[in-house]
């Protein structure tokens, strides 16, 4: 049996005690801000918010190139010469880190690369399914990519962005459609589907009663496996909205709640106080 190591990007927002338990190996997408590339995971969140604060302007953000990548996976190898890497990568359809994987994975052997199809909440679901499973069942690599691989479609996030201002300064809304949206307190729900960012939803009012509609309408599209669920925030978000989150997921009968807090990457375009929901299909 060959040592399997797990990889992902940041952007899977993946907390630190669960990246240190599992063994999980980070590689940082990237921040650009008044002109320093920052690595995502370096620059403290609300170092941003402020930025936006200052100059109306939001960071603009890159992917993880293939230099990085040959680096990172050789750093692997290195410190587990005889390892497995199975790379789960942030989707494809909204970065080009992915691709950017692909090539730099030609030079190795021993390395599988799977394009997640998600990001934040979404794609950390579908690491901690390998990362659990492979604790489990620790000889299961021949099947393992597999099973990986098979979850990916199930995985389901939702999630409203905490600012239609940032979604504005980052062009993803008009100024007229920003106005309107703010003058009616409308919120979007923005959903993972197949691998693309889709507006599918719209919500009205205050956030506190857009997150009950926005989960109430998740578990009616999904059937989520209720030993698992992922809420997402954003810093921002109100406590008391947490707080009722939690008793919600608890309402539905599901026995795991995992916070997961929006890194660098997610927050740069979604802006302070968002909150978002992310699990697995049961079939």
């Amino acid at each position: 049996m060959r040592n399997i190591i797990l990889s992902n990007e940041s952007g899977a927002d993946l907390p630190n005690d669960l990246v240190e338990k599992y063994n999980l190996q980070v590689v940082p997408m990237h921040i650009i801000m008044d002109g320093k590339d920052y690595l995502d995971g370096s620059l403290p969140v609300p170092d941003i918010y402020d930025y936006y604060d200052r100059t109306k302007k939001i960071p603009s953000t890159t992917a993880t190139n293939i230099h990085k990548y040959q680096e990172f996976f050789t750093s692997i190898k290195e410190k587990y010469p005889d390892c497995t890497i199975i790379h789960i990568g942030y989707t494809s359809q909204a970065s080009s880190s992915f691709q950017n994987a692909v090539i730099a994975a030609e030079e190795f052997e021993g390395l599988h690369l799977i394009d997640a199809l998600n990001v934040t909440g979404g794609l950390a679901a579908v690491v901690l399914y390998a990362a659990d499973l492979l604790e489990k069942e620790p000889d299961i690599e021949p099947a393992l990519i597999e099973k990986i691989e098979a979850v990916v479609p199930k995985s389901k996030l939702a999630f409203i962005p905490g600012s239609l201002e940032f979604l504005k300064a980052g062009g993803r809304v008009s100024n007229m459609a920003s106005l309107i949206g703010a003058l009616l307190k409308i919120k979007p729900c923005i959903e993972l589907k197949d691998g693309k960012l889709v507006s599918t939803k719209k919500y009205r009012g205050k956030m506190s009663g857009a997150t009950e509609k926005l989960f109430s309408d998740y578990l009616k599209e999904f059937d989520i496996d209720r030993e698992q669920l992922y809420l997402i925030y954003s810093i921002g978000l109100d406590e008391g909205i947490k707080q009722r989150m939690d008793e919600v997921a608890k309402e539905n009968g599901f026995k795991n709640v995992r916070w997961i807090q929006a890194g660098g990457m997610i927050s740069t375009h979604s802006g302070p106080g968002g909150f978002g929901v992310a699990g697995l299909e049961t079939s």
